[in-house]
């Protein structure tokens, strides 16, 4: 889960990285409590890079112009990804930006920092138009960082005396929170150093293991993750999401036969939208949310519902569709695979709608996957 840069911030402010002083926001009227200093910088809080070349960090010189920015950005849609909340900073005196990040070679099996000179832009553009420029340095994770990396890295970067201690400062704290926090990424970038001798995280990504969220009590997935609205949804239900860039709708009851289904659309020449397990032993309600959210999808052209009933029953999962359909209507194709539990039970429930049930995934595939190709999506 990558967190977003205001939560970032806020803990490696915590370990005793300068962060520019700043207000997070979720609605216009906090503006008016802040006692920050004009010029500042108005950065929507979205969980992907790029932002200022899509317009969403702005300069506002007074509190007029900051309130006016942040009510365009706020409830906005960008990515599938509501705008929840907006950081304003004062500006930062800025000498020169560095690039720095810890993160996992999973090549070699060791922990890596990367290290550059010229900051403000992504590491994989450094990295293609001048590598000579990224210092890499590679840890294991049983022996952590060492004082000779730090000051490799540091002669790389060319800081000497004072800067040197600072940044060699800077290392340990992000090394000492990517693993803290089980993190995947810690990065600064731009990191910038100040005409009084300091450095100053800019802007801050840290993504952290999905698997180790429990064990961070301060880090609320909702507030301050990269969740759309329809990850959001589920997790409410407590079944699991993922959008994907296809147009076929998929649900299944289990990661394995859900991924499985996902297969077999590709196999028939289509691309799954989602993964979309809505688990063992599901109810109706469950069931019902899950379809809801791809029948409301306007990506979606149709959808294969793929369940073999042993926790989960048949007859659950029907009721779920019936009550789905009376709340959005069967708007989209639908083809259905029941098996197991409950089967029969199932059939009858949804023999009204008119649905049409098949014995096997590939059938219901098959036949979807006409019915798509042959409307033109």
């Amino acid at each position: 889960m990558r967190l977003l840069e205001y939560k970032g911030k806020e803990i490696l402010a915590k370990y005793g990285v300068i962060v520019p002083k700043g207000i997070v926001v979720s609605n216009v009227g906090d503006i008016d409590k802040s006692s920050l200093k004009y010029p500042v910088f108005v950065k929507a809080q979205v969980p992907f890079a790029g932002r200022a070349k899509m317009g969403l960090v702005k300069r506002a010189s007074n509190k007029d112009e900051a309130k006016q920015v942040a009510s365009e950005y706020l409830g906005k849609v960008i990515q599938d990804f509501e705008v929840r909340k907006v950081l304003l900073e004062e500006g930062v005196d800025v000498v020169k930006e560095y690039y720095v990040s810890v993160t996992i070679d999973r090549s070699s099996r060791t922990f890596i920092i990367l290290a550059s000179p010229e900051g403000g832009v992504d590491i994989e553009e450094i990295a293609r138009t001048s590598p000579e420029k990224i210092y890499r340095a590679r840890i294991h994770p049983f022996e952590g960082l060492r004082d000779y990396t730090v000051n490799a890295i540091n002669r790389f970067m060319g800081f000497t005396g004072d800067l040197a201690s600072r940044f060699a400062s800077l290392l340990r704290i992000m090394y000492n929170v990517f693993e803290a926090y089980d993190a995947e990424l810690v990065e600064i970038n731009p990191l910038a150093l100040t005409r009084d001798g300091n450095f100053v995280a800019l802007d801050v990504k840290i993504m952290i293991d999905d698997n180790a969220l429990y064990r961070h009590g301060d880090i609320s997935v909702e507030e301050e993750g990269d969740l759309t609205r329809e990850e959001l949804e589920a997790r409410k239900y407590g079944f699991h999401y993922v959008e994907l860039p296809g147009y076929v709708g998929v649900v299944g009851n289990g990661a394995g036969l859900t991924m499985a289904t996902m297969d077999l659309v590709k196999e028939f020449k289509g691309e799954p939208a989602d993964f979309l397990d809505v688990g063992g032993g599901a109810s109706r309600d469950i069931v019902k949310a899950a379809l809801t959210l791809l029948l409301k999808d306007e990506r979606i052209k149709g959808i294969v519902l793929n369940i073999f009933g042993g926790i989960t029953r048949g007859d659950e999962v029907a009721y779920g569709v019936v009550e789905a359909f009376k709340e959005i209507g069967a708007s989209k194709p639908l083809a259905i695979r029941l098996k197991g539990t409950n089967e029969e039970e199932g059939r009858r429930i949804l023999a009204p709608l008119g649905v049409k049930i098949y014995e096997t995934a590939e059938e219901a595939i098959g036949e979807l996957m006409k019915n798509l190709q042959g409307g033109g999506r």
